[in-house]
């Protein structure tokens, strides 16, 4: 079978290559790369202009994330959004298990795991509400990020986030991660 693919691209295109193109589609125009092009870094690089507070987000998550998170982010057919414990470490790890012995586990939450607030923005923008990702505008994103970071106790119910003041958030489990520090390509460690 050594000269099997060989022999294959023989018979489907005898002794020539194939093309070099095969003539479908067509090159990306920069408007619809930029429109694509959305993630936003830890320290708030790719942020948008717009607002929002808890206020605001309090009847977005209503209407648009209660039916799958809970009325108050205590998960129903999708994850819990809130909930601070373990307050001292991860809910993971040595530490973790050793607490929690014979106990059950805690989820995941944004208030015990996620290490940056512009992850939660990031994430809400592309794949929130999952029936019509990407259609909220960039208020109603900040908005429901204020609302989450709020119930979790991280921010005040009366903070604005926007680019400048939601990558100033310090979040509970921001330092229970390792910052990645490799370049790639060649640099990788």
């Amino acid at each position: 079978m050594k000269y099997g693919i060989q022999i294959l691209a023989i018979l489907l295109f005898g002794a020539q290559s194939p093309p070099p193109r095969f003539g479908l589609g067509q090159p990306a125009p920069p408007d619809l790369i930029a429109a694509w092009d959305i993630a936003v870094m830890p320290d708030g690089k790719g942020l948008p202009a717009g607002k929002g507070t808890a206020a605001e987000g309090a009847p977005i998550y209503a209407a648009q994330c209660a039916s799958c998170h809970g009325a108050n982010g205590e998960g129903a057919t999708a994850d819990v959004l809130v909930g601070a414990e373990p307050k001292q470490f991860a809910p993971f790890g040595p530490q973790y298990e050793k607490l929690r012995g014979d106990g059950k586990d805690v989820p995941f939450t944004i208030g015990n795991y996620w290490p940056y607030a512009t992850t939660i923005f990031d994430y809400i923008r592309r794949a929130m509400p999952p029936n019509a990702a990407g259609s909220l505008n960039a208020d109603q994103v900040y908005s429901l990020t204020a609302f989450l970071l709020a119930k979790n106790g991280i921010i005040p119910e009366n903070a604005v986030m926007d680019a400048k003041t939601l990558p100033a958030v310090i979040m509970p489990a921001r330092n229970r991660f390792v910052r990645d520090d490799r370049t790639g390509g060649a640099k990788v460690k």
